[in-house]
């Protein structure tokens, strides 16, 4: 399903002035840590946390345990099962893969994909930090711009693709190293052309890491099998969390007659005729499909899946699903 923006394209944040932006990531900061810190109570190592590497005692095996914990030296001595407690890590590295292609510039609803991404990210930083952890990440936008040709065009260049511009931001522990992150996230500008959500991903399985939380925040519009390979790699070694943001035009569309839209990563300029109700039926269709898709690579690659849309309270579906992880944690289920 092709990528569709409305043409007229809102003023993007790196783009709006340092002041403005300062201001709008205060006030941000502000709120995720009024919330949080209301909601969510308890000390715990970060927002999937897992029981741990650290070997601790043994007890009896009970049905649902992982019998890859199975402790067989005293299972051979007392002849009953018994597996191995493991003590949770208290400092645990976060590292983020935050996907900012142009598709991220686009949003009919109270905010843009792009205010979600780095919104979702303050909130991430924040629930990291607060526990001494370390939390880096990894930031790819569109492709560079080409090169100024040598002679006249009569039409532009086509857009460039490929791997796109990847940062990288070093795991540091402390709140001025975290603002600093964010603000990397914040003045990143948005590049026209197709970048690679795969290659991305795969920036954090190099160079290997202790284990740890990797957090990977997209419209994951890219195609699955583009980055389906890269996570699931990602997973064997790190619990993964898979930040998916949606905006609701992504999902259908209205009966507003013609609507001029624009790809934004091709610059391809359509006229959709929206008062067709075999076309908006059609689109919807091929939306529920894609998405479909993209929760059956995200559940095959064994990653959480959080949904973040542009026109719903995005701390309110973060904390409800950090809740949820930490009661299904506490009771000895797994995602």
């Amino acid at each position: 399903m092709a990528r569709a923006a409305p043409v007229t394209t809102p003023v993007r944040p790196a783009e709006a002035g340092g002041e403005r932006t300062e201001a709008v990531l205060s006030r941000l900061q502000l709120l995720v840590t009024r919330k949080l810190d209301g909601l969510l109570q308890g000390d715990y190592a970060g927002l999937l946390p897992g029981p741990g590497s650290e070997a601790g005692e043994s007890r009896e095996y009970r049905p649902g345990d992982d019998v890859r914990r199975m402790d067989w030296p005293v299972t051979a001595r007392t002849t009953t099962p018994h597996v191995r407690r493991t003590v949770a890590d208290r400092e645990l590295e976060t590292w983020l893969a935050v996907d900012l292609s142009a598709s991220l510039d686009f949003g009919t609803g109270r905010w843009l994909k792009r205010d979600v991404v780095v919104a979702a990210t303050a909130a991430l930083t924040h629930l990291t930090v607060r526990g001494g952890n370390r939390i880096g990440a990894v930031i790819g936008t569109g492709a560079a711009p080409p090169p100024a040709p040598a002679r006249r065009w009569r039409s532009a260049p086509p857009p460039p693709s490929g791997p796109g511009v990847l940062t990288r931001v070093p795991a540091r522990s402390g709140r001025r190293e975290a603002q600093a992150l964010l603000r990397a996230v914040a003045h990143t500008p948005l590049r026209p052309g197709r970048g690679d959500l795969g290659a991305l991903v795969d920036l954090l399985n190099r160079p290997p890491r202790r284990r740890g939380l990797a957090v990977v925040i997209s419209d994951f519009l890219a195609p699955p099998e583009q980055w389906g390979r890269p996570l699931r790699k990602l997973r064997v070694r790190h619990d993964v969390l898979a930040i998916e943001v949606v905006d609701p035009r992504e999902l259908e569309l209205p009966d507003v007659g013609v609507l001029p839209v624009v790809d934004p990563e091709t610059g391809e300029l359509h006229e959709v005729q929206t008062a067709d109700p075999r076309l908006r039926r059609r689109y919807a269709e091929a939306a529920a499909a894609q998405r479909g898709a993209i929760a059956a690579e995200l559940r095959a690659a064994g990653a959480g899946h959080l949904l973040l849309r542009t026109d719903r309270d995005w701390l309110l579906d973060m904390v409800r699903f950090v809740a949820a992880q930490r009661h299904a944690r506490t009771r000895g289920t797994t995602r």
